[in-house]
């Protein structure tokens, strides 16, 4: 669950989103590794089994258990459902946290429901039959993410979970905000929204507002993928922000 990408030095977590995989983030390893040593990590539900309890601290309890063995404070990365975890963790785990770049999620979806979009996975045409079939359905963006994410049988790709597992992941986030465990982050953080976000409108830029150090900003022509939409642009904006804080963090004292 926990991969070793290699690099030296500061330990980076890469998390994913709701459907994502560890190899989601395989375009961005070779530039993070010049800032330290980097790890991706397999959320449980994702390829591997869900822990008995749906809910986020239990996620979060098995990412504690996963990454115990890193032994220095972690800059932690992670989009989507993985940003959720990766500041709930923090919240939780202050010791084992030096920064977090929180990548189009916010701390309050109530309200909210997964059940149409669970009905709309369950018509997705699976398998589907090659690379080319993905990147048709779902385009060039979400195909290649997809395209990394699914297990590949000897039929095609197919989905590395259960859609139960999925729908009910994303239905606890309507039933509960997460402000109390965002209220409790003191590392340095980087807030980046896509220009077509998901997240509810003006939510992000509270969060950097409630926090002692946070900055927050909006990459354009981006959606949710912001990684994969604008690469370049979200690497220029992750690349200023780990430069800024790693300096800071080494530099001299005295």
């Amino acid at each position: 669950m926990l991969h070793d990408e290699g690099g030296s030095g500061v330990p980076i977590l890469l998390l994913h989103g709701l459907m994502g995989r560890a190899r989601t983030w395989v375009d961005q390893l070779a530039w993070l590794r010049g800032y330290g040593h980097v790890y991706t990590f397999d959320a449980a539900g994702h390829g591997r089994p869900a822990p008995a309890e749906l809910t986020t601290d239990a996620f979060v309890a098995d990412l504690a258990a996963a990454t115990s063995g890193i032994g220095e404070p972690m800059v932690v990365i992670g989009h989507s459902m993985g940003a959720l975890h990766g500041w709930v963790f923090a919240a939780e785990y202050p010791e084992r946290v030096r920064a977090l770049v929180v990548e189009d999620m916010a701390a309050d979806f109530t309200g909210r429901t997964a059940a149409h979009w669970a009905a709309m996975i369950e018509a997705w045409p699976q398998p589907f039959a090659d690379e080319a079939s993905l990147l048709e359905f779902f385009g060039p963006v979400a195909g290649r993410y997809f395209q990394r994410s699914f297990d590949r049988t000897p039929d095609g790709y197919r989905l590395h979970g259960e859609i139960a597992t999925f729908r009910d992941i994303s239905e606890e986030w309507g039933t509960r905000a997460f402000w109390p465990q965002w209220r409790r982050i003191r590392v340095p953080t980087l807030l980046i929204e896509g220009e077509h976000t998901i997240t509810p409108p003006g939510q992000m830029r509270r969060m950097a507002d409630l926090h002692p150090d946070a900055e927050h900003i909006v990459i354009p022509e981006a959606g949710h993928l912001v990684h994969d939409d604008q690469p370049g642009r979200y690497r220029a904006a992750v690349q200023r922000f780990l430069t800024r804080v790693l300096t800071a963090q080494t530099a001299p004292r005295g």
